[in-house]
């Protein structure tokens, strides 16, 4: 199978594209605090897309007496507001009913995180809006950045005050478009101090509280800060959902690859340490091969390195593999990481000579990701799966070597059964039966075990002088080595190939959960 026959869409991705076919698309103008100018942004825009044929309807504007905003309105159609009577007094409300039997091509809805009178349809305008996205029109709307719910106690720290409107992440994060007001503080508290913000009254107090340079030069910043994380966000949802392999370096992201060894607390301080001085998100991933025994120590220890992680900010993440660098690369690509944070092997002098090692693996098979090797020990305490362990685990499926035994005698009968039946000028094909039927079913060291077997076996019953383990031509011996090498080759890849089966079985029950859950 070629490369690009295995590149697939996320089914995440292509859930969320599904779920969105016959909403109406939600643009966001974002800015950092009042009077940066969402408004007269939102409204610029929308003119020039009616002097373009859209049909554009304003649901509610809300100018603050704004000149410039006010005239802009100048052209719109504008819906008439609802009459709600709250506590003796009408309060004119967005009309929801009217704004879904006019359904205009795009319509104008200001202040997304605003908190309905009650008597309303939804107790939030932003549930207004879900409802309109829902009929499938198309929303244009704004808001502050201190009214995401995120963010809340930040903007309370910063401020000194809490916002008492505000809108879920999710609803942000799933707008379709997200416009950034940007507005100098400077220039801000000029426009303030001129009355084109609040009148003269309300300016001076919102500078005395709210419209400090100090508390608009962090909101600025968090406006930023967010609006880069959604464009990111977005970014990787396009090429998940298209298949499209990364990096695209439009953004650090950092993989921290872990393991059950006493390098990896190192490794995923070393990744957090690197996504602080670039700001950029990480993941720490673990890879565990099909069928590999791993103690309940070693599992104990991984589930730690995993939760350091994650107590460190980290996504964590469980991959299935046999290959360790391929699959660790193809979920690298997937998820557009550009950055890749690996501890150095443990496999000593000969991996290194071999270069064989998951570092030196890494690097030899990328090209668009830089790979960063840590070489710091730990305490030898946390000490990884002893060899005797692994060992442990092949004896511990001591069944699977008898049934690769009987295998092996099988093909001893059968070979006697054709042998008196008709001459046969290369038993070796039997034998080769009886490996490849025992790497299919119980792994690669049962099926190495009948390649050592058969050799033995195909020697004492076939090979001339029969009953002895000599060999009496060299052609003869010749023919056995090369028998016990293309059999421990077959041997393998018929072990890899279990493997795979194994994992994509496993892939395949676990979408088939999610795609269950889903429905629910």
């Amino acid at each position: 199978m070629s490369h690009e026959e295995t590149k697939r869409a996320s089914p995440d991705a292509l859930l969320a594209l599904a779920g969105k076919e016959g909403r109406g698309r939600l643009k966001i103008f974002l800015g950092a605090a009042p009077g940066v100018g969402k408004t007269y942004a939102m409204l610029t825009a929308a003119r020039s897309e009616k002097a373009g044929g859209k049909d554009i309807a304003a649901g509610l504007i809300e100018t603050h007496g704004r000149r410039e905003t006010e005239q802009l309105i100048d052209g719109f159609e504008v819906l008439p507001r609802k009459p709600i009577v709250y506590r003796n007094q009408v309060m004119r409300e967005f009309d929801l009913d009217a704004a879904l039997a006019r359904r205009p091509e795009i319509l104008l809805v200001d202040e997304y995180a605003h908190t309905n009178v009650p008597g309303s349809r939804h107790p939030k305008r932003w549930q207004d809006i879900d409802e309109l996205l829902r009929a499938g029109i198309n929303v244009w709307t704004t808001l502050n950045i201190q009214h995401l719910e995120s963010l809340n106690d930040v903007v309370q720290k910063i401020s000194k005050i809490r916002v008492r409107e505000t809108v879920p992440d999710k609803v942000f994060d799933n707008a379709d478009e997200v416009v950034l007001v940007d507005f100098p503080p400077d220039e801000l508290l000029r426009r303030l101090a001129e009355g084109k913000v609040y009148v003269q009254d309300t300016a001076a107090r919102a500078v005395d509280n709210f419209f400090k340079p100090e508390n608009l030069t962090a909101l600025r910043e968090l406006a930023l800060r967010r609006a880069a994380e959604r464009v990111d966000a977005a970014l990787v949802e396009s090429m998940q959902a298209q298949a499209i392999e990364g990096p695209w370096a439009a953004g650090e992201r950092i993989l921290a690859c872990v393991g059950p060894d006493q390098i990896s607390p190192s490794v995923v301080r070393a990744a957090k340490r690197l996504a602080d001085l670039m700001d950029a998100p990480w993941i720490a991933v673990t890879v565990e091969r099909p069928g590999a025994y791993v103690d309940g120590a070693a599992r104990r220890r991984l589930d730690d390195i995993m939760k350091l992680a994650e107590s460190l900010g980290a996504e964590t993440q469980t991959l299935t593999g046999s290959d360790l660098p391929a699959e660790l690369l193809r979920f690298a690509r997937f998820e557009n990481v550009t950055q890749i944070v690996v501890g150095r092997a443990p496999g000593g002098f000969i991996s290194e000579l071999l270069r064989r090692s998951l570092p030196h693996e890494l690097v030899r098979r990328t090209k668009d990701i830089a790979i960063h090797l840590v070489t710091r020990e730990t305490d030898a305490a946390a000490g990884p799966v002893t060899p005797a362990r692994r060992w442990f685990s092949f004896a511990s499926d001591w069944q699977h070597f008898i049934y690769a035994t009987i295998a092996v005698g099988v093909a001893v009968l059968a070979g006697e059964i054709l042998t008196r039946l008709t001459p046969i000028p290369n038993l070796s094909i039997v034998f080769l039966l009886a490996v490849l039927f025992s790497a299919m079913n119980f792994g690669i060291w049962p099926a190495i075990y009948a390649s050592l077997l058969s050799f033995v076996a195909y020697n004492f019953f076939f090979i001339s002088p029969v009953h002895t383990l000599t060999v009496a031509e060299p052609y003869e011996l010749l023919a056995l080595l090369i028998f016990l090498v293309v059999s421990i080759a077959s041997a393998a890849m018929a072990a890899r190939v279990r493997e795979q089966a194994r994992v994509s079985a496993d892939r395949v029950r676990a979408t088939r959960r999610l795609y269950e859950f889903t429905r629910r």
